[in-house]
């Protein structure tokens, strides 16, 4: 349990909140949310002790230890992989170098004696003799095997260092678990381990992520910081943006009574209920929606931004055509081989890998920007594309201000640029920022104001949630979804891949899986589960 009494915190003249006071309670999974910049990271950092709060008092539960997903990927580079599990659980880790220390002595006093005695004791209490063994299995379950238990953390590939870390916070079942976007670079089968494994965790768990499906499928309450107030509602994020919206299309309706509102918003409850109910999900193991209550539901102050996607060209018949590609890495691992497929008009595909680089190299040869090592393609003759590559660094090593910059990509006056910009949340002296010092999501949001200027019939999305806020993430999909040309991409979101997709091409070292069916039925199918398997082999 972590009880939050009168928390404050601003920067400078900046207030993010105050009068914060929230008791988090045992049992309950807590998704933070809130616009970029409001705070979320901010929050937790307070909780665990790392930021000092201008004002208020984070107290947990007597005896309860907090555990914290660490951000520091340089920290335990001095460490073996399974030592800086180990040090999650952190009495446990003193006892053991302590008992290590007094055992490597030659003599011990008796004083040193009656203390070996007593570290024995909470030893065993804490469940030392099996912590290795433990620290070891939960690692093999977040992918890191045991052929690497032992390596030093320095020798350590990002991703990798990002799944200890991610077992070093749950090592130990501890009482209070502070994760911040824990299912970064990892792959969609340990996000899943990691969904099945929290939805039966008893602790206090709160949780930043921009992943939505994620977020579903764990949370059990809703954290909204907005309004510079934190607020705790029932319910996973679905259900906080689908009121939202409600509440929203409610409040521009002045001339709605106030008794047809009600009865609207508690259809919309019972509605939401059903559907959790018959849900697959891990929520639908928890009852989390037992004090919904209308006074609940109200509009956000999110700005979503206009993505609108619109095609100057019906498309042909003709999409795209495969035969026989090949892509190898500069190493010599044969990132994909042997493709072929054939892409029909109003499908939208999503490519999936184990190795992420097989779809980049994928876009980028289809693009005309990388040689295949073998293979050709060939794109019909009313095919026009938009592509989001997954590296936009070489866009923005320029000094140019953003209305500058967006008008090289499209036809259009200076109105005409700002007023796309506009769309992408930019607005007054915003757009006169030179594109250097642009932060990763306003890059992104560059990025798709560019695509939006080729009215193409075919987009092409290399991992397009990459840096995106929440409320970017879902203006996106929104309107992919009801996008009537082609759509080429993949995608670590599992909630844009279920909604978007309704074809799925895997590509392998031993050529590919090709379905037509829904993300969920696909990666929940046994029988494709073996067969994927086989293909990595």
């Amino acid at each position: 349990m972590i009880t939050v009494s009168n928390l404050a915190i601003q920067f400078g003249k900046r207030v993010l909140y105050k009068d914060v006071n929230i008791k988090f309670t045992n049992g309950n999974i807590y998704g933070v949310i809130g616009a970029n910049g409001a705070g979320k990271s901010t929050l937790l950092k307070a909780i665990s002790g790392e930021l000092e709060p201008n004002k208020g008092t984070v107290e947990l539960g007597p005896g309860e230890r907090l555990s914290v997903l660490d951000q520091d990927h340089f920290k335990y580079d001095a460490f073996n992989v399974l030592d800086t599990v180990l040090m999650g659980h952190q009495p446990l880790w003193e006892n053991m170098k302590e008992r290590e220390a007094l055992y490597s002595k030659d003599e011990m006093t008796e004083a040193e004696g009656n203390r070996a005695a007593d570290l024995e004791l909470k030893f065993a209490e804490m469940d030392g003799w099996n912590a290795e063994s433990d620290a070891a299995q939960m690692l093999s379950n977040l992918g890191i095997k045991e052929d690497m238990h032992y390596k030093q953390m320095s020798e350590l590939s990002n991703s990798e260092k990002v799944r200890v870390m991610l077992a070093k916070a749950l090592f130990g079942n501890p009482d209070n678990l502070l994760l911040d976007e824990p299912t970064n670079d990892l792959d969609l089968d340990t996000v899943q381990w990691l969904e099945t494994y929290l939805s039966n965790v008893e602790q206090t768990v709160l949780v930043v992520s921009h992943d939505r499906h994620f977020l579903d499928a764990v949370s059990t309450q809703t954290v909204d910081i907005d309004f510079g107030k934190v607020t705790v509602f029932s319910g996973n994020y679905s259900f906080w943006y689908e009121s939202s919206q409600l509440a929203l299309r409610q409040a521009q309706n002045q001339r709605q009574k106030a008794e047809e509102k009600r009865k609207e918003l508690e259809e919309f409850i019972r509605r939401f209920s059903a559907n959790v109910a018959k849900s697959k999900q891990t929520t639908s193991r928890k009852k989390m929606l037992e004090k919904l209550n209308v006074e609940e539901i109200r509009p956000s102050s999110r700005k979503y931004p206009g993505i609108i996607f619109q095609m100057e060209r019906e498309p042909g018949n003709q999409i795209l055509e495969v035969e026989g590609l090949k892509a190898v890495d500069t190493d010599g691992t044969v990132l994909f081989d042997n493709v072929n497929f054939n892409v029909e008009k109003g499908e939208k595909v999503v490519f999936l890998s184990h190795n992420p680089k097989a779809m980049t190299a994928l876009f980028e040869i289809i693009n005309g920007n990388r040689q295949a090592d073998a293979g050709t393609y060939k794109w019909g003759v009313t095919i026009t594309t938009a592509y989001l590559p997954l590296d936009n660094t070489e866009f923005f090593d320029s000094d140019m201000n953003l209305v500058d910059w967006l008008s090289q990509f499209g036809a259009g006056n200076e109105v005409q640029m700002k007023g796309y910009l506009g769309r992408m949340l930019f607005s007054g002296e915003e757009v006169l920022k030179k594109v250097n010092v642009l932060s990763g999501g306003e890059k992104m949001r560059c990025m798709i104001a560019r695509m939006q200027l080729k009215n193409a019939n075919c987009i092409i999305l290399d991992t397009p949630t990459n840096h995106l806020d929440l409320e970017s993430i879902q203006a996106f999909n929104n309107n992919l979804v009801g996008f009537k040309g082609n759509v080429l991409f993949s995608s670590h979101d599992h909630e844009f891949i279920q909604t978007v997709a309704n074809r799925i091409i895997e590509l392998t070292p031993k050529g590919t899986i090709d379905k037509l069916m829904q993300y969920d039925d696909y990666i929940y199918d046994e029988q494709l589960k073996a067969q994927r398997a086989k293909m990595y082999e």
